[in-house]
């Protein structure tokens, strides 16, 4: 079976300055109980985490995982995370990793109700077998999420762009876009236009520019994404942050939704519409993102 590991993290301040934190981390059995039953993380899903691919045993994009943890955390007015703490964590849970692909969460949640402490964990596992959607690519609905495109401005506690454990609406919307028999689906606004996917950003292709949506307050940063960027800016192409119309969808040259375990799957259908496939560079894409680097 598969390596799976546990680790409970006592968060240290922000401020800390110390370079050593292993006695504020506790080895548990991944399968055994481990929360209070006032915890706040599963009574109301009130917290933050980050989902870190692992290839090889080495962590991806640690550092753009950590920065989204803190803003998060931000976000959600939650004690700031120590990030020297969280990355030696990382480093003490990747120490069991094998070979291939594997996952790893980190979770911060507000504790125990009335309690004086933030709860902390992260954990290992391995990782979904991907290939089926790297390879074939997915088909996608539009979903109408509720809001027009000036609600994160207007309504911070939303929370909108903290990639909090509040994710009942994504798994909802996923099973929506499996009855409409599509495979994701991506989030558009009441005044038309582009979000993201409920567990992915997107990233479309028009000629030899590579545009996502802009990462305003209500859509999170992808650390896949920034690395797809990088690596589509070092193949010569032009890559942008802009505002894309909903309508425009069915006009592009290629699509993919990328997140950091599935990594990058090609879009072959938006809302029944075909959209080309470029085979070539999706696996050249993802041989990229399949390799270890910062």
């Amino acid at each position: 079976m598969a390596t799976r590991f546990a680790l409970m993290i006592v968060p240290a301040a922000a401020d800390d300055e110390r370079t050593h934190f292993t006695d504020t981390f506790r080895s548990v059995d991944p399968k055994a109980p481990a929360l209070s039953i006032g915890e706040l993380s599963t009574q109301r899903g009130d917290g933050i985490f980050e989902s870190i691919g692992v290839i090889d045993g080495h962590p991806q994009q640690v550092d753009a995982h950590l920065a989204r943890l803190a803003n998060s955390a931000a976000i959600c007015e939650l004690p700031l995370p120590n990030i020297a703490q969280w990355r030696q964590a990382i480093a003490e849970v990747v120490l069991h990793a094998e070979r291939g692909e594997s996952v790893v969460k980190l979770i911060l949640s507000r504790g125990v109700e009335h309690g004086p402490m933030p709860t902390a964990w992260a954990t290992l596992a391995p990782a979904p077998d991907f290939s089926a959607p790297r390879e074939r690519g997915i088909r996608v609905v539009t979903l109408d999420r509720g809001y027009d495109s000036g609600v994160p401005e207007r309504a911070p506690w939303l929370l909108l762009g903290a990639k909090t454990l509040s994710y009942a609406v994504n798994m909802a919307a996923l099973r929506e876009a499996h009855r409409r028999g599509a495979d994701d689906a991506i989030f558009v606004t009441t005044d038309g236009f582009v979000l993201e996917a409920p567990t992915a950003n997107l990233i479309v292709r028009q000629g030899d520019t590579f545009v996502t949506p802009a990462p305003t307050g209500g859509i999170l940063h992808g650390t896949t994404q920034l690395a797809a960027f990088d690596y589509l800016a070092q193949q010569g192409f032009e890559t942008r942050y802009e505002v894309i119309p909903t309508d425009s969808l069915a006009h592009v040259d290629a699509a993919w939704l990328v997140s950091s375990i599935r990594l990058a799957a090609p879009i072959t259908a938006i809302d029944s519409v075909p959209i080309p496939a470029d085979p070539a560079l999706t696996h050249a894409l993802n041989a990229y993102l399949l390799t270890p680097h910062d």
